[in-house]
């Protein structure tokens, strides 16, 4: 497989759903070494930060990634597009912290870049292969990832909530299954978290339409796109955070209400011992 960069620049804008500022992000084709970038254009200097640098961190609700004053957060949808769109290489500008929200799903984002075209280039794909188990454990949240000869992921999710299902989902990680089983399923949160979310900062661009707000009889003011939406993005947001790695991970998932937090402490295991350690 060759890496890709999309073919043409595209733009768009929209708001961000933690702090609900309008922000304007373009797109541009980057060459095969790059790897994924991100420019704050908004900042003196317009600095850059590069996936491959090992930038990422967790913050609540959402990934960023931070290099001194600098950082972007809730990337992870839009990472999710360019991994299912198998997207190397690009620039990413935007002129401000946060990307947009758009639906709360991964794929508007999809359909924008899509739009931009895909554009082989010489190099060759490079991946993360898990070579022994790898494991993250808080309590009863736990992400393990297995040696396997493809991508994979096993979802245990447990909300204590009648409108949630305890659920395990389980679903191969390709292109075509995520876009049409997982892009589209959008960020949620229970009711009863909402104000609380809202008084912490967070959520201030937050919409029934973008966000599933459920309770005890299911979403509010919105209809499921799926039965069991919310596991499935939680799938959406792993896959997502797994990209701010720069390179896809070829290994079998097996999450238990993990979250960022968790996928954060998997991703710097990951990123010193495969990573850094290979250089």
């Amino acid at each position: 497989m060759k890496k890709m960069t999309i073919s043409k620049e595209i733009s768009f804008s929209g708001t961000a759903l933690q702090t609900g500022v309008k922000t304007r992000v373009t797109c541009k084709p980057a060459k095969e070494k790059d790897g994924i970038i991100f420019k704050r254009r908004d900042l003196k200097n317009s600095p850059e930060l590069c996936l491959s640098d090992g930038l990422f961190s967790s913050g609540e609700r959402r990934s960023t990634i931070s290099l001194g004053a600098a950082s972007i957060q809730t990337i992870e949808h839009f990472l999710a597009a360019l991994w299912a769109m198998e997207i190397d290489n690009i620039m990413v500008e935007i002129d401000g912290a946060e990307l947009p929200g758009l639906d709360g799903s991964a794929i508007e984002f999809i359909k924008l870049l899509r739009s931009a075209g895909v554009q082989k280039q010489n190099g060759e794909r490079e991946f993360i292969k898990i070579t022994e188990k790898e494991e993250v454990k808080d309590g009863d949240v736990s992400l393990s990832i297995f040696p396997d000869e493809f991508a994979s992921v096993s979802y245990y999710i447990d909300y204590g909530i009648k409108s949630i299902e305890r659920e395990t989902f389980k679903i191969e990680l390709n292109s075509r299954l995520f876009e049409t089983e997982i892009a589209s399923a959008r960020t949620f949160c229970l009711k009863e978290e909402a104000t609380a979310l809202l008084k912490a900062g967070l959520g201030q661009g937050a919409n029934f339409e973008n966000t599933l707000v459920i309770d005890e009889t299911g979403p509010v003011k919105t209809k499921l796109r799926f039965k069991n939406e919310p596991v499935r993005h939680k799938i959406l947001d792993l896959v997502g955070d797994f990209y701010m790695l720069g390179k896809p991970i070829i290994g079998r998932i097996v999450a238990r209400k993990s979250g960022h937090k968790t996928n954060s402490a998997m991703l710097k295991k990951i990123y010193q011992k495969y990573i850094c350690n290979n250089n």
